[in-house]
């Protein structure tokens, strides 16, 4: 299982976002340096965060702030904002044989496991805010 880059893409924007926005319009071309990622990329996890009500983005080359206290965005905001999970993390195959002993069982057997993992990866994202972040952020 691998978590799509969006994800620490926006968290590294986020903290670009809020660490020079006193200093300069912060730009999908500014934050792409940074991420070293495609400002077309950062432009789409721009919107993702605007729609998310985390930032607010000016027309034009007016830059993007964060507009929520940075000790209320937890990385589970993020991740909810930018990954393309609808409510389970976990895939499931769409059809298992029913008439076969592991497949008439597997989600019997494997939902809950599955369930609790997502759980507990949800519960430690909701434990770090962006404030969190960038306290550890050296001088």
């Amino acid at each position: 299982m691998q978590i799509s880059t969006r994800f620490t893409l926006a968290v590294h924007s986020l903290l670009y976002i809020v660490r020079f926005s006193g200093d300069c319009r912060v730009t999908s071309k500014r934050v792409a340096a940074s991420t070293g990622a495609n400002p077309v990329v950062i432009r789409r996890l721009f919107c993702q965060l605007k729609d998310a009500g985390i930032i607010m983005v000016e027309p034009g080359v007016g830059g993007a702030s964060v507009v929520k206290n940075y000790d209320e965005v937890t990385l589970l905001d993020v991740f909810r904002a930018v990954e393309s999970t609808e409510s389970n993390l976990f895939a499931f195959h769409d059809s298992p044989n029913s008439d076969c002993p592991i497949g008439g069982a597997i989600h019997k057997i494997l939902d809950g496991e599955l369930e609790a993992a997502q759980r507990a990866l949800e519960n430690r994202l909701r434990q770090t805010t962006l404030q969190d972040l960038l306290g550890r952020l050296p001088s």
